[in-house]
């Protein structure tokens, strides 16, 4: 699966207040410009347009409208975001004129070609504003540079480069040759993690209930984006993550909401954050744990949620 991380080097141009946690907030606003940019039908919903197959829009925010086309998906659930939006870790909630923001968006499979396209939208999301409403405006920035893999390819409103050739294929095989003989592992949860077992959502993180959200993570976004589901045997892989104990936890349930434009109400979106600590036979899951730490697991991705990072201990 092609996997493109990006970084977005920006400046406000006036004060703005944004919420602790910022990643609702620039997907709706990406979501609202690259729909005002690319939309020929504003006025008629996505799922009634005749050119739902080739919109732009569609393809990133709607993808469920394009299952019936992909062969490859049409038994999953749901379809996963093709992209991923990382904002700053901090809670400060507001930036002055002047004050730089910085965030990163990940592009999955041939949705890196759309990069120009994606630009456009954040270049005109600055110039819309974002947040809240400050002495009758809401928070203006500008897009001064994007980067990929330390590469400039835009900067003040022009392309260097619309084709990026660096890019990384990303596969479960490019993690076989972890280090082996890995018995301890602390996974740390950045940003709230949701995910449901039997259709509940969970707040119990047992290495088991971990694993079985990478596969499901995994599998779709490579039967989605990559070369198809992976060779992988479920059943046996979750059966042997039994064996594997948790021997310290220090997770909490982080409570947040966000308003949703389109059902007009907040939604809570609370999730799991902290730490836990995995104790027993580690080597064969650890390509899923690096996978799934670049592309961010559970639900509500493409607003930053589930990013997680591993650290070995033994």
């Amino acid at each position: 699966m092609l996997f493109g991380k990006y970084q977005f080097s920006t400046v406000f141009i006036n004060d703005a207040i944004l919420p602790p946690y910022k990643g609702s907030t620039f997907r709706g606003g990406f979501g609202h410009a690259l729909k005002h940019g690319v939309c020929a039908s504003p006025h008629q919903s996505c799922d009634q347009c005749m050119m739902a197959k080739q919109c732009l829009y569609v393809l990133l925010f709607e993808p469920k409208l394009l299952k019936n086309n992909l062969n490859d998906v049409r038994q999953m659930s749901t379809i996963p975001s093709p992209f991923v939006i990382e904002p700053p870790s901090t809670k400060k909630t507001h930036f002055t004129t002047s004050e730089s923001f910085d965030f990163h968006l990940l592009l999955f499979g041939d949705n890196n070609k759309y990069l120009p396209y994606v630009i456009f939208a954040f270049d005109q999301m600055g110039k819309q504003g974002v947040g809240k409403y400050v002495d009758s405006h809401r928070g203006q920035f500008k897009l001064q540079t994007v980067n990929h893999r330390n590469t400039l390819v835009y900067s003040d409103e022009k392309m260097i480069s619309d084709s990026i050739d660096n890019i990384e294929t990303l596969t479960l095989d490019a993690f076989v040759k972890s280090p082996p003989n890995t018995h301890t592992i602390k996974m740390i949860l950045d940003t709230p993690l949701r995910f449901k077992i039997e259709r509940k959502l969970s707040k119990e993180l047992t290495f088991e209930n971990l694993i079985r959200v990478m596969l499901r993570r995994i599998s779709f976004l490579l039967a989605t984006y990559g070369s198809g589901n992976p060779n992988l045997n479920y059943t046996d892989i979750i059966q042997r993550a039994k064996a594997v104990k948790m021997s310290q936890n220090n997770l909490q349930w982080y409570n947040w909401s966000r308003y949703s434009a389109r059902q007009d109400r907040k939604m809570n979106m609370g999730g799991l954050i902290g730490s836990v600590i995995y104790e027993g036979n580690l080597d064969e899951f650890m390509p899923l744990i690096h996978f799934c730490s670049k592309v961010h697991m559970g639900k509500q991705t493409s607003f930053g949620l589930g990013k997680i990072r591993c650290e070995k201990l033994n």
